[in-house]
């Protein structure tokens, strides 16, 4: 029953923009701290930006800090991700996470590809 559902993926040139969204259900969204990470070909997974569930704070790692940015809306159960200035090396499969810290549970949606490329 629990689902996310990432969306807004596809080829974009460098230097263009994207909006990847997840949509939630079957748990309780407010609740959770939600993280976008990514995975290029051949590369481990890495963290990209969270945020906490009221939505108040937020963390990037640096190579998309200024660039990109979080967002939730709990009323709608989503959490979106704007992706400007895109650069070749952004090229990776784009995944939302959900993470109760107190109850050690935790949910990834399935990935979608984001690809930057001329």
């Amino acid at each position: 029953q629990v689902q996310l559902v990432e969306s807004g993926g596809g080829l974009v040139q460098p230097g263009g923009s994207l909006r990847l969204s997840c949509a939630a259900s079957g748990f309780t969204f407010s609740r959770y701290f939600m993280t976008w990470y990514r995975q290029a070909p051949e590369k481990e997974r890495e963290f990209v930006a969270g945020i906490t569930s009221g939505g108040d704070v937020t963390n990037y790692a640096d190579s998309v800090k200024g660039r990109f940015t979080i967002s939730r809306n709990n009323a709608k159960n989503t959490v979106d991700l704007q992706m400007n200035s895109l650069k070749p090396e952004d090229t990776a499969v784009y995944y939302c996470h959900a993470q109760h810290l107190g109850w050690r549970t935790d949910y990834w949606g399935q990935g979608i590809q984001v690809t930057v490329s001329s």
